[in-house]
């Protein structure tokens, strides 16, 4: 696999078990690459390796003022030169492209994962943890991968030199066969510590990585509370216990690193030593001296990635661990493929665990008083529960045991803060459709006029708004628009039932008005369910559901809800309990046949539901009237 050949087709199933099994893993998938890099490994460290032999035959030629060895040395030296130099390139070539496709089969298997789950994804995992993991812990990871090869190489050099230095010269020889496996496991008794506070360091940072990542999230919250310095003051502890952890982790690598240089350093002292007394006793030649003298000189450099792999396992570790958590999440509710995916079924939407049943071809909205437990629910229609349960049923079919891809053609849903993806708006709205429904009736009924014009006039030279492009996440526009456009995606997909959570609670009365006709005549033959409690919205569903504790406690319309059932009119028009008091007395004393007219309810229960002002109030009964 070539870094061109990028993405791959299949990253293939990972081992999710625990991170050494990960590691090995993905070793075993860059088995090729990992050959390629031993050989070229090992064509450099060897070339590098011959050099000290060559100088030594060099200089006892010069000794033995012998011409022809002398050009004999020469040459060597200038072949060991050229293997050094192309080794050197294409171990570079070769490690950096095990690094980087380790990294991307690393990425594209998270990224899987991470659309299989959906939103439940950050429901069990932290979301700082996943950025973490996807961006930080790739790159460990990948450092891991590509320096085991160079390590392997480094490590078959050492060996082919000791062998040849007993072969060469057997006195020195066993000096230094003995003397460099000492060196190579020396520190080993230190590396659980320096692994242990390497981990402590990473758990640190990925606490800071996740604070962080939720503060800036919530920003405009803690702006509006006046919470920025609490934060900022919980940050600014973290990173304090990331930097001491970081400190006391380097000491423990410089104490490694000095003692790579120290032992190195007193063998070399004691060959020479013991190599002057052989040399007076004529038991060696002054080149053979040089030669294995040279040879302790550049052993150091392989021996130095003895130290690397150490660091690298130390913080790849944790990471593959990270990695191998998140990987090893599956879906509460898994298919295992027991029934075909081609054909997507169609029916009644309905979930066994409280109750609720959305009809076909009809619009259906719930009320629930808690937003948290409306996601949970929202999810569940989806096929994508956080939490294990009975299946919901899409015309008698159980979601968990169809395909992921087909459960999601049946259901999508769309979540209570939808993600817009930096592009053009034309490549925002480029999803799986059905066909049926093209752009400009969705952005329609969406009401997203303004702001098509608002990102006309954003975008230079764009003269068609499909071309406009949205800036990451889509930060240039308000909320308001922003939901809308996230509307307008999920209605051009045309999916079999579309449930929205909350899909204008950012926008007007007026507009949201607007959209909801808008979206009941687009789904008019389609299965939809909303989530909400707009009197606007619930005014124009075809049935409404209320949902407390978990369960369906009442069924009706909007109109006749809000009369009848008091923790209904206490969800839609946010009353207090003394209010509630006073409306079951007056209710009480109230004829049957008092009921207001139903579009002058409907104006009144918006201006309760979203505390709108007196003239916002008067603005929709100026409306009413003269649409009368």
């Amino acid at each position: 696999m070539q870094i061109q050949d990028l993405p791959y087709p299949d990253p293939g199933v990972p081992d999710a078990r625990s991170g050494p099994r990960f590691l090995w893993w993905l070793f075993r998938n860059q088995l090729g690459g990992q050959l390629k890099a031993l050989a070229w490994g090992l064509l450099h460290f060897l070339s590098v390796s011959a050099l000290p032999f060559c100088v030594g035959v060099a200089v006892q030629a010069v000794v033995d003022r012998s011409g022809t060895r002398l050009a004999l040395a020469g040459g060597l030296l200038a072949l060991c030169c050229a293997g050094t130099a192309i080794g050197e390139t294409f171990l570079h070539r070769t490690a950096v492209t095990n690094w980087i496709t380790a990294a991307a089969r690393v990425q594209q298997v998270l990224a899987r994962k991470a659309a299989q789950l959906g939103s439940a994804l950050t429901r069990r995992v932290a979301a700082g943890e996943v950025v973490a993991v996807s961006t930080g812990d790739v790159e460990k990871i990948g450092w891991f991968v590509e320096a085991w090869s160079r390590f392997t190489a480094a490590a078959v050099t050492i060996v082919i030199v000791c062998v040849g230095l007993v072969v060469y010269q057997p006195a020195l020889g066993v000096v230094v066969a003995v003397g460099l496996p000492v060196l190579a496991v020396a520190v080993l008794p230190l590396l659980p510590r320096a692994t242990r506070r390497a981990d402590f360091q990473r758990e640190k940072a990925g606490r800071a990585t996740e604070l962080a990542s939720d503060t800036v999230a919530g920003l405009r919250v803690l702006r509006g509370i006046g919470g920025e310095e609490l934060f900022l003051d919980r940050y600014r502890r973290a990173s304090q216990e990331v930097r001491h952890a970081a400190v006391r982790s380097a000491r423990m690598w410089s104490l490694i690193s000095a003692i790579q240089v120290l032992l190195p350093g007193l063998l070399l002292i004691a060959v020479v030593w013991y190599g002057v007394h052989l040399a007076r006793d004529g038991r060696v030649t002054i080149g053979e001296l040089v030669a294995v003298y040279s040879s302790i000189m550049i052993l150091t450099y392989p021996l130095r990635h003895f130290e690397e792999i150490a660091m690298a396992y130390s913080f790849s570790r944790p990471s593959a661990r990270r990695a191998a958590r998140v990987l090893a999440l599956e879906r509460v509710t898994d298919t295992d493929g027991s029934r075909d995916g081609s054909e997507v079924p169609s029916g009644d939407l309905y979930d066994p665990a409280t109750g609720l049943l959305a009809p076909t071809a009809r619009l259906t909205a719930v009320v629930c008083g808690d937003p948290d437990a409306a996601g949970r629910l929202a999810e569940r229609l989806g096929g994508h529960a956080s939490e294990e349960g009975t299946p919901v049923l899409l015309g008698g079919v159980p979601l968990d045991e169809l395909p992921l891809d087909s459960a999601r053609t049946a259901v999508l849903v769309q979540d209570k803060d939808p993600v817009l993806l930096s592009g053009t708006l034309r490549e925002l709205l480029d999803v799986p459709r059905s066909g049926g429904v093209g752009a400009e009736e969705a952005l329609a009924a969406a009401q997203c006029e303004d702001v098509l014009a608002a990102l006309v006039q954003g975008s230079v030279g764009a003269e068609d708004p499909m071309d406009a492009r949205i800036t990451e996440r889509g930060r240039s526009l308000s909320g308001g628009q922003r939901q809308r456009l996230a509307l307008a995606r999920s209605l051009i997909t045309d999916p079999e039932v579309l449930v929205l959570d909350e899909p204008t609670s950012a926008v007007d009365s007026h507009t949201e008005a607007r959209i909801a006709e808008g979206v009941r005549k687009l789904r008019a033959g389609r299965t939809t369910v909303v989530f909400t409690s707009s009197p606007l919205l619930l005014d124009r569903a075809d049935r409404v559901v209320l949902v407390h504790e978990g369960e369906v406690a009442a069924i009706g319309v909007h109109r006749d809800l809000v009369h009848t059932e008091p923790r209904y009119r206490a969800v839609v028009t946010r009353e207090t309990d003394e209010e509630a008091a006073v409306n079951g007395a007056s209710g009480d004393k109230a004829a049957p046949d008092s009921a207001p007219d139903s579009a002058l309810d409907s104006a009144l229960d918006s201006a309760l539901g979203k505390k709108a002002s007196l003239k916002d109030v008067l603005k929709e009964l100026e409306e009413i009237e003269e649409s009368a």
